[in-house]
């Protein structure tokens, strides 16, 4: 177990605190480990149990880290016309993993969104804040095997 972040203390001991403590212990993490679910808990009088209801409930919150790269998959109107359930299918067969999951290795999150106001771009995703679009199977295919080769700028 990690000592206990020093954070957690600059919140008042109120069950208000507790989706702040939160958010700041993903913003800090990545996402909310066990280990410092248990300190908040501990810190705030809450038990557990509650803490995990809270954190379970609402989706900005992750229980894993994310890997290296993140690919967020749009799902728009635009991109769902134009092919996403085929980007997210060569995806899945390049990776091995579907959205809301991360590699084994660490290496590719990938997560499902909305939209991400690129429809004249559609299909797209975004990698880590860069957007792809126009793609197509092979193009995905091609951004995957370099990411696992050691990143886009090779």
């Amino acid at each position: 177990m990690q000592d206990k972040p020093a954070f957690i203390e600059r919140y008042e001991r109120s069950q208000s605190s507790l989706i702040p403590l939160l958010q700041k212990t993903q913003e800090t993490f990545g996402y909310l480990p066990e280990d410092v679910l248990m300190e908040i808990s501990e810190y705030l009088g809450i038990p557990l149990t509650r803490v995990l209801g809270v954190a379970t409930f609402y989706a900005q919150f992750r229980f894993e880290p994310l890997g290296k790269y993140v690919i967020k998959t749009c799902h728009g109107t635009a991109c769902h016309v134009n092919g996403a359930e085929s980007i997210r299918q060569t995806l899945l067969e390049e990776t091995g993993i579907d959205e809301g999951q991360t590699t084994k290795d660490g290496l590719i999150s990938i997560e499902r969104v909305a939209c991400l106001g690129c429809c004249s771009l559609a299909p797209v995703i975004m990698i880590n804040n860069r957007v792809y679009g126009k793609l197509n199977g092979e193009t995905v295919r091609k951004l995957i095997r370099k990411l696992k080769k050691g990143g886009l700028d090779n």
